[in-house]
């Protein structure tokens, strides 16, 4: 079974839809760590409170960037982490980390890559006047919200609905096609090949 790390700096929805689904059994790896940015990050309290090792770090303590995150990978090393699953984590990743976890760091975004990049892709999904939206997860190169896509969910939007609406929806669909996603990629039953991402059976 492979070990994973969520990286998260809030709430930790996402976070607690990961807990539930290895509760089901319906995710089998084993969480073997969260790691967040910030000190009073919801995220800790529920992993803590699901038994989980937590490890918070403050960036601030670092010269750079890489400083910082050669402090984690050495902990993620600790943990014999093999995949790397952000949610909701507000911090760029530098090339350092990338290459040392290429194709083994996930991220989920709340659109349907390419479009809508960034950290407001629901709300100006919405303004823009989007017929359909969605969500992508894909494996993190060196540029934001750029690598290649493993799978997309995608998602009406109504016009009778509030940006707020809208949201809550596509967090939904996040909750659900995450751990999916996870579950594959934790099989090893996979290639990439340029942008392409291909399974099998």
């Amino acid at each position: 079974m492979k070990n994973i790390a969520v990286f998260a700096s809030g709430n930790g929805t996402n976070l607690q839809a990961i807990l539930d689904n290895i509760a089901k059994g319906s995710l089998k790896v084993r969480l073997a760590l969260v790691v967040s940015d910030k000190q009073n990050a919801f995220a800790l309290k529920r992993a803590k409170k699901a038994g989980i090792k937590t490890f918070y770090l403050d960036p601030k303590k670092f010269v750079s960037k890489e400083a910082y995150e050669r402090e984690i990978a050495a902990q993620l090393k600790k943990e014999k982490v093999d995949l790397v699953v952000l949610a909701g984590f507000m911090r760029i990743l530098s090339p350092f980390f990338v290459r040392a976890y290429r194709n083994r760091i996930l991220n989920i975004h709340p659109a349907l890559l390419p479009a809508f990049k960034g950290g407001r892709a629901i709300k100006d999904a919405y303004n823009y006047g989007a017929k359909a939206t969605g969500v992508t997860v894909h494996f993190v190169d060196e540029h934001v919200d750029h690598g290649p896509i493993i799978a997309q969910e995608p998602v009406k939007v109504s016009d009778a609905e509030s940006v707020v609406q809208l949201e809550a929806r596509i967090h939904k669909v996040e909750h659900k096609v995450y751990s999916e996603v996870i579950g594959r990629v934790a099989s090893g039953r996979f290639t990439v090949k340029g942008r392409r991402v291909i399974f099998t059976p």
